[in-house]
């Protein structure tokens, strides 16, 4: 990929090292020649960095503050690519996410790209294509298949980037301000996606740039994703309001929120999520957050400067090829420390481990860099495949590696 685009990736991270070990153990592996890694954290995070031996090889932004747009600026300010990409930190790269996202910027006239997302079981897509609408309500787009595609957008909507699998032009970025402030979390990049189509911009989807988002426990959320804190919902649906949607429909957007989320609470409440007292909590945090944002400081964002420092390119620790490991989960054992062995030497390494039965499939990312798959010969690993096919393992082995050979490589390797 030659004259590819310089691209800084900009994680943010706060009160979460062991999830952002894990990210950027993922973009270490990246298959893209010209990329840097911008990390906007606090303490832990900073900690986590020098634990996992990357401070001399990323860019560190100390960050203490809790808003994550205020934050993605601060990273923005020290970003030296052409292009600007954004990853949660409880979110890991398939190794030719880069290299796929950057494909959408073949179209001179696009703005920003956005790719799909898989949640947390690595098989199951928690997002793909969308558009979003001025009350911040999402809709889902039907593509044809993997191909890039270059979308603008209709009058009083967006094209939808999820703020974990997203990229936008820098200079673009820095003229507009970058993310508005005002949204502390939620909404946030939906605000930026409306900011894009109002100047007429428009925004490729690429399909193939997949990352696997995990949810990982926060401040909002527990570890078993029942909601711990709703303010910000409120507060930042409120904010969008105004900047996007018709004041004569504010109040019954707000009441379909609330009625959303109530629905939502008593369904964690069944799931044994939250306890029957959080109901009511959470409800007035909602609201206490719909009558903050009302009032809230919308101001103009200034540009945001030219770097301070140079392109800090990353040497990424995938310098071999493609290696794939598969057997029986009775053997997992060896075959673990195989793949282990593989991804030290620099191999981009998937590891197959199936056990006879009609378990659904799951795939995870080993702080080892190892994309391991496990599950039942016969179990699905397409959810919406017919429950049980008999295969043998041979047949089942090739089946599943060309299911992910496409986001596992850079495009050149698999279309030219």
């Amino acid at each position: 990929m030659s004259g590819a685009p310089t691209v800084s990736v900009v994680v943010v991270s706060r009160g979460r090292p062991g999830s952002l070990k894990l990210c950027l153990t993922g973009l270490s592996r990246l298959l893209y020649p010209a990329y840097e890694i911008v990390v906007v954290t606090d303490d832990e995070g900073h900690a986590a960095v020098r634990a996992a031996g990357f401070c001399d090889e990323v860019k560190l932004v100390a960050f203490e503050e809790a808003n994550i747009s205020a934050a993605r600026n601060a990273g923005i300010a020290e970003a030296a690519g052409e292009i600007v990409a954004f990853i949660d930190d409880d979110a890991v790269p398939e190794p030719g996410w880069l290299a796929h996202l950057v494909q959408g910027f073949s179209w001179p006239e696009a703005a920003a790209a956005g790719g799909f997302v898989r949640g947390r079981n690595g098989i199951s897509f928690q997002w793909k294509a969308r558009s979003v609408d001025q009350t911040g309500a999402a809709h889902d787009l039907a593509l044809k298949d993997v191909t890039p595609v270059l979308l603008t957008p209709a009058e009083g909507r967006g094209i939808k980037t999820e703020g974990t699998n997203m990229a936008v032009r820098r200079t673009v970025l820095a003229e507009m301000g970058g993310f508005d402030p005002a949204f502390r979390f939620y909404l946030d990049e939906t605000d930026l996606n409306m900011r894009l189509a109002r100047a007429g911009l428009a925004t490729a989807i690429v399909p193939l740039a997949e990352v696997h988002h995990a949810y990982a426990e926060s401040a909002r959320r527990s570890r078993t994703r029942g909601p711990r804190d709703l303010f910000d919902v409120g507060a930042s649906t409120a904010v969008f309001l105004r900047k996007h949607c018709p004041a004569q429909a504010h109040e019954k957007v707000m009441q379909d929120l609330r009625t959303a989320q109530r629905r939502a609470l008593l369904d964690h409440m069944v799931a044994g999520r939250i306890e029957p007292r959080d109901l009511r909590r959470l409800m007035a945090r909602l609201e206490a957050g719909l009558e903050a944002g009302r009032d809230r400081p919308l101001s103009q964002m200034p540009a945001i400067p030219h770097p301070r420092h140079w392109f800090l390119p990353f040497e990424t620790r995938a310098t071999g090829g493609q290696t794939e490991v598969a057997g029986r989960r009775l053997f997992a054992r060896r075959h673990r420390a195989a793949a282990r062995a593989a991804a030290a030497a620099g191999e981009t390494v998937t590891l197959f481990l199936f056990a006879p039965g009609v378990r659904p499939h799951r795939v995870r990312f080993t702080p080892d860099g190892v994309w391991e798959q496990t599950g039942g010969l016969w179990g699905r690993s397409n959810r919406n495949a017919e429950r049980l096919r008999f295969r043998r393992f041979s047949a089942r082995i090739t089946e599943e590696r060309a299911r992910v050979a496409l986001q596992r490589r850079p495009p050149e390797e698999v279309w030219l």
